[in-house]
């Protein structure tokens, strides 16, 4: 016998709802960790105890260039391989996406000695200028623009539009859910890098908000209460972010898949 379709809604929504608590309860419990032994006042005593708030503005200036990089790299470059025809096209994608395997390691070691050669270690330029290209950001956004149909360029151009023209008024409008997931992706990633901001960074003044939290587990490794609010209060802000975005995401993996 089948279910109506009532009960197979409220079968999914209950899924969803307990997806939701399971993938939530890691959250909950540092959350309940960090208000034991202190309360409220562990928040405060584990941001006073190291310049939590220059950690901030650090992870906020790079993710903030960093994403703007990104996107308009990712949008130019997803623009070329969708409608533009050359020579090279398909196998030059296919280089792009190749690179997606090398692991960070590799190029890790070869990174650091061109920027220590540019005299960019330490600085915002070595945190940057190397993330504001990004290939899955490009593929997901290439795969996006091809499901446009191609009368929308044709009746752009009898109107006398450019091809910047044509991104800028017909194709980024219609791609906001990709742009909304290029864009959350992007600061998740800037904002909880730790390997590379490691590396190339050496004083206190220039370290971002998990090199930041690293060095201060080390410090108050013994202190679980402490570290939990330093935990909670570092992860918030994706946790927002990633709630009121979901949706956008969603819609953007529908459409990535639609024409190859």
């Amino acid at each position: 016998m089948r279910a109506s379709p009532a009960a197979r809604r409220i079968g999914k929504h209950a899924i969803l709802l307990a997806g939701a608590v399971v993938m939530m309860l890691p959250f909950v419990w540092m959350i309940a960790t960090s208000l034991e032994k202190g309360g409220l006042r562990n928040y405060v005593e584990a941001w006073s105890q190291v310049p939590f708030g220059t950690y901030f503005l650090n992870t906020l200036v790079v993710t903030l260039l960093t994403v703007a990089g990104v996107v308009v790299s990712s949008a130019l470059a997803a623009y070329a391989f969708a409608t533009m025809e050359f020579r090279g096209r398909g196998m030059l994608f296919l280089l792009f996406l190749s690179t997606m395997m090398v692991p960070q390691p590799v190029y890790l070691v070869p990174s650091y000695i061109i920027l220590a050669r540019l005299h960019w270690i330490d600085t915002f330029a070595a945190l940057i200028i190397p993330w504001t290209t990004n290939v899955f950001s490009i593929f997901l956004l290439r795969q996006h623009f091809r499901s446009i149909p191609r009368s929308l360029y044709e009746a752009a151009v009898l109107d006398g539009c450019s091809t910047f023209g044509y991104l800028w008024r017909v194709v980024l409008p219609l791609s906001r859910s990709a742009l909304v997931t290029v864009i959350l992706f992007d600061v998740i990633s800037s904002w909880n890098s730790f390997m590379w901001p490691l590396v190339v960074t050496n004083s206190e003044s220039m370290r971002v908000l998990q090199v930041g939290l690293s060095y201060f587990n080390q410090e108050a490794s013994s202190n679980f209460p402490l570290l939990m609010a330093a935990s909670t209060f570092c992860t918030l802000p994706l946790l927002v972010l990633f709630v009121l975005s979901q949706k956008q995401i969603v819609s953007s993996y529908a459409r990535s898949g639609l024409k190859d």
